[in-house]
């Protein structure tokens, strides 16, 4: 068996430390003979993990009292419905503003579209999305009901370093591709969502962390599924929850709290991009995708200054287990996620592969 260092977006890596303890637990986890898979959701030491999650995401991220903890099915895509849902009743109005800064930015507001009443207060797409772009906090209409944006860009590179001040008006985040990598002031923020599959666990599932002042504001044509109070009322368990999506969640909780938590762990992903930030400044054989002063901490993405080696490029890199290197198919090139639990390891590695092939081919 052979581990390769995995670049890709998503699913992404798990620590292999958390794949071997649930390998050891399949098939008897906590003692009791039975794999949390086959568990009943309703039973005792499913709501006592459950809980212990709760305790975990509050221990590690420092949320506050005043949010609520929902553990919601289909992912990040599926709360592009959900938020509107939910919130777009706390105006009459029913008017959002959405901040265009990638493919999934854009994605929620079309969907949100559907809904109610809805605009676009920023966007940086006349230049392919390589910044985040100035919201004009002054021009949001008092009326609306939420301000919505995604913090970091998987596909085109970016993220927000700092995150605006909508006053009354809520702030909501799609923090799918960064939630838990760094700290946050969550006074900023009215609700925070994220899919799992990229710090947190396995895909299909989402964590919604938002304020309880907000829940209850429901449209009324709202799916019962899709309701926040209807999660909040029973524990996220209104049906069978994805109870290995949680487990590994909860491994994957107790991993970065070992490993020092949210200080250390931003630290430590700062450390592994400048390493291949540092390669493409100093090669003109690689152009870099996103603005300097935007760039993201988890999705490195850039461009071979010949585009026809991307190929050798790649198939290269594999050869050197470096896996998933292929950019989005949307803006192609190269892009090496590096989520928590890339090691700093696999990143020397990639710097020093880039290295190389540019002197071997530039």
């Amino acid at each position: 068996m052979k581990r390769v260092y995995n670049f890709g977006a998503g699913p992404a890596m798990l620590p292999t430390s958390v794949m071997e303890q649930a390998r050891d637990e399949m098939l008897d986890w906590n003692g009791m003979g039975i794999s949390v898979v086959e568990i009943s959701h309703r039973s005792k030491e499913f709501e006592a993990l459950l809980t212990e999650t709760d305790e975990l995401i509050r221990e590690v991220s420092g949320l506050p009292d005043n949010f609520e903890i929902l553990y919601m099915h289909g992912s990040a895509q599926m709360q592009f419905a959900a938020v509107p849902f939910n919130l777009l009743g706390l105006n009459p109005a029913h008017k959002a503003a959405y901040v265009e800064t990638g493919n999934f930015a854009q994605l929620a507001r079309k969907e949100a579209s559907r809904f109610g009443n809805i605009t676009i207060a920023a966007s940086s797409e006349a230049s392919n999305f390589d910044h985040i772009p100035e919201l004009d906090v002054s021009a949001l209409d008092p009326d609306t009901s939420y301000v919505h944006l995604t913090s970091n860009n998987t596909i085109f590179g970016t993220r927000w370093n700092q995150f605006p001040d909508t006053g009354k008006i809520p702030l909501v985040a799609d923090m799918t591709s960064e939630l838990l990598s760094r700290k946050l002031n969550f006074d900023q923020f009215g609700l925070i969502f994220a899919g799992l599959q990229k710090n947190l666990g396995p895909s299909g599932m989402a964590v919604v962390l938002v304020r309880k002042d907000l829940i209850g504001h429901a449209l009324p044509q709202t799916p019962s599924l899709l309701n926040y109070a209807t999660f909040e009322k029973n524990h996220s368990m209104p049906n069978t929850i994805n109870t290995f999506a949680i487990y590994i969640m909860n491994l994957m909780l107790k991993w970065l709290k070992a490993q020092g938590g949210l200080p250390a762990i931003e630290q430590l992903n700062a450390e592994k991009a400048k390493l291949l930030y540092d390669v493409i400044d100093s090669h003109d054989f690689y152009i870099g995708s996103a603005q300097k002063a935007h760039r993201s901490h988890m999705n490195v993405t850039f461009n071979l200054k010949d585009s026809a080696l991307d190929k050798k490029f790649l198939d290269e890199a594999l050869a050197r287990d470096l896996y998933a290197l292929k950019g989005h198919r949307l803006v192609g090139g190269i892009r090496a996620s590096i989520y928590n639990a890339m090691p700093l390891e696999g990143c020397q590695t990639l710097a020093d592969f880039m290295k190389e092939f540019a002197q071997q081919n530039g």
